[in-house]
């Protein structure tokens, strides 16, 4: 197989997920309105009840709104590598993921245009978040809008191999959905996406180590540092090596001859 045929695959697979997602409106207004919820309504409430000034790792002060726009980027990123996966179940169940599989092309290389093409559209819809949270008074760097474009696509592409991996678990298109709701919010509510670390610890000290230990702080911490142009690099390391493992996982499940594809896609 030459470089064209992986680039003509790769262009394919990009095209078809986002033919679909425009075709799917409702999931590109669903991904905008959950967020802005969060970021005009309840932002006022948090920040009333939790009374925070956040600080570090800044040096001037921030509103609340402010703080949590990260996670609320976070979340659609969740929000749409786990859809971007359910499509893969409602595929395999319509057996459509079957002309897919039994390319030439190697299996984990389809996995990868299928995450990158799910983690382009998920920008699209953060781009479009932004846009509108800006008509809304919630304004940021500039150059902001510019560095938080390679963090967007490392917690993309790590979100979007999570649900890849889960995808490869389930074996009806019923009890993804299920798995959704239990993977979604306690990633969400049990991290920094809300309200600062330091604000969790004085609260439970378990609740802090499991808000420490959870992949989707550390990619919310990476698109908030990235957000004002710097790095962290523990949160970096951590969503890199997350995004690794739940890719090999991914393909392992997706591989018929031992992983979880083995009773479900008779390739």
């Amino acid at each position: 197989m030459s470089a064209v045929h992986y680039l003509r695959c790769f262009i394919g697979i990009l095209t078809r997920e986002a033919l679909r997602f425009i075709q799917q409106r409702e999931r590109f207004l669903a991904a905008l309105v959950r967020p802005l919820i969060w970021l005009v309504v309840f932002a006022a409430g948090f920040r009333a009840a939790l009374g925070i000034s956040i600080i570090p790792p800044y040096e001037t002060y921030i509103t609340y709104e402010v703080y949590i726009l990260p996670g609320l980027i976070g979340m659609i990123q969740l929000f749409n590598g786990m859809q971007s996966s359910l499509s893969m179940v409602y595929d395999r169940e319509m057996g459509s993921m079957r002309t897919l599989l039994v390319s030439p092309l190697p299996r984990w290389y389809l996995l990868i245009c299928k995450l990158m093409a799910g983690t382009f559209v998920s920008i699209l819809q953060v781009y479009a978040f932004l846009g509108i949270a800006l008509l809304v008074g919630i304004e940021v760097p500039i150059l902001g809008y510019i560095t938080i474009f390679p963090a967007l696509v490392l917690s993309g592409l790590m979100l979007g191999a999570l649900g890849l991996f889960l995808s490869s678990a389930i074996r009806q298109l019923e009890n993804f959905a299920g798995i959704m709701n239990f993977v979604i919010f306690p990633m969400f509510f049990l991290s920094s996406a809300l309200y600062p670390l330091w604000k969790m610890q004085e609260s439970s000290v378990l609740l802090y180590e499991i808000c420490r230990f959870n992949p989707f702080t550390h990619a919310v911490e990476t698109i908030r540092f990235a957000l004002y142009g710097e790095v962290n690099l523990w949160a970096i390391a951590i969503t890199t090596g997350t995004f690794i493992l739940f890719l090999a996982f991914a393909v392992f499940g997706y591989n018929p001859a031992h992983g979880m594809m083995k009773r479900k896609v008779g390739t």
